[in-house]
């Protein structure tokens, strides 16, 4: 599983452009599917028959994409200006290591050296517009002739194993969800099952409402990687969740109310099972369960979460231990439901 996740992190896949991602997963998974497709966002659809002949009444969700960059202009000095793709805190920007583009053009992104800076600019958060990344070319036109306008850039960072059983690496959200699915892809299934990997979450969960409204299922199951935010910083009642104290149960965030039997459910099966898990204790962002759960007659919703420091960085953190509980998490439930889905 852990190396799964970390092979998973490294590769690029800012939104909508998967195609790494969905291509490394597509491999992995094809010899143990019953059914591959790739629908017209992007997704990619596996279905894998269980022992138990349900159809596509239960769907596992979880998205390929990351947050990243988009070039949006070259200057005559041949430095790109860009925007955001996704959440990203313009803080955390200065002096990140990026790839852009399919031929992964090394570059830095660049500020004005604080040396030069006014005491009321350094009071401020720079704008966007004031960042640029630097490729090395002379002029434009010898940037021109590495990276085109449109083209896609994606944080350069490690994958390390650190402390007491952390990882860090880009890309946890949701590359998490992912191995999670491919793990269970690798297994036999007690119900036939329908897996999405999805494209264009970070940017308004564009995939999963394709998906969900051509698959129709009853039940669907959210994998993500939620904020943590349990920083010394934050006042106690503002910290989200902990990474360490196991799988985060969703029952409420930002765009839904998930089912509460399912929510219930899971929360039973942790206790029934020894396994941690844990609430967030102060609600933040949302899921794709927003959209499946709104397709067409509507669709029951549960979600599992690993609880993620610095997300949407370079330098997100994870628990191991958090990441092994959820997959055994997710497995039971499956098993849960094929008992429960006729």
């Amino acid at each position: 599983m852990i190396e799964t996740l970390k092979a998973l992190c490294a590769l690029p896949g800012v939104s909508s452009f998967e195609d790494e991602v969905r291509g490394a997963i597509r491999q992995r998974v094809t010899p143990f599917a019953d059914q591959i497709q790739v629908d017209a966002l992007g997704n990619l659809i596996v279905f894998k028959r269980g022992s138990k002949s349900t159809g596509n009444k239960l769907m596992l969700c979880a998205h390929m994409d990351e947050v990243g960059l988009i070039i949006k202009a070259v200057t005559e000095d041949g430095y790109l200006k860009f925007g955001c793709v996704g959440g990203i805190d313009r803080r955390v920007l200065l002096g990140k290591q990026v790839a852009v583009g399919e031929k992964k053009v090394p570059g830095i992104i660049g500020l004005k050296a604080i040396h030069l800076t006014t005491p009321e600019e350094r009071k401020r958060v720079p704008k966007l517009e004031e960042y640029y990344i630097d490729i090395g070319a002379k002029d434009r036109q010898e940037a021109l002739t590495q990276v085109s306008l449109g083209d896609y850039g994606v944080f350069v960072s490690d994958v390390v194993e650190f402390g007491n059983g952390m990882l860090k690496a880009k890309a946890i959200d949701d590359r998490v969800g992912c191995a999670v699915m491919v793990k269970l892809l690798e297994e036999p299934l007690p119900m036939d099952c329908t897996f999405v990997f999805t494209v264009q979450e970070e940017v308004g969960i564009r995939g999963a409402f394709g998906a969900a409204f051509s698959i129709t299922p009853e039940v669907a199951l959210i994998l993500e990687g939620t904020t943590a935010a349990d920083i010394p910083s934050l006042e106690p009642g503002r910290q989200v969740c902990w990474p360490g104290r196991g799988p985060v149960l969703s029952w409420m965030d930002g765009g839904s109310i998930y089912d509460r039997a399912l929510f219930e459910q899971l929360r039973k099966l942790a206790q029934d099972h020894g396994l941690p898990w844990q609430m967030k204790h102060y609600l933040a962002g949302g899921t794709e369960a927003q959209a499946i759960q709104r397709t067409k007659s509507g669709v029951r919703v549960a979600g599992i979460s690993s609880a993620v420091r610095y997300l949407h960085t370079p330098s997100s953190v994870c628990s191991l231990s958090d990441v092994e509980h959820m997959l055994t998490l997710a497995r039971l439930f499956v098993n849960h439901m094929a008992q429960k889905l006729t």
